[in-house]
């Protein structure tokens, strides 16, 4: 009788933290935090806009009159910097995906 009873308390506890395992797991807070991680990285970006400033220069400065070209130089600089820095940052969001990183 006395095995008994100690078999079908011991089922009974089994059963109950089995059942509440789940509970317990679900109540603690996520420890992870998703981020977005790219492949450009800063260099990418910058190398970027000194090539476009230097394109941008170049290209300023043979289309400026004569008179102008120092300020069609420098207007070219810096709209070739702008767009060759969008340029390489846009190339380098087509490496993008998400990792899930622990909080620290």
């Amino acid at each position: 009788m006395r095995n008994k009873l100690i078999a079908s308390a011991t089922l009974a506890l089994a059963g109950l933290s089995l059942s509440a395992a789940p509970l317990v797991a679900q109540a603690q807070p996520p420890h992870t935090h998703r981020v977005l991680v790219c492949g450009a990285s800063r260099h990418a970006r910058n190398t970027g806009t000194a090539v476009g400033a230097v394109t941008g220069g170049l290209l300023g400065n043979a289309v400026s009159h004569h008179g102008g070209k120092l300020g069609g130089t420098l207007i070219g600089a810096g709209v070739g910097a702008v767009a060759g820095h969008q340029i390489a940052k846009h190339n380098g969001r087509e490496r993008c995906h998400y990792e899930y990183r622990r909080y620290r």
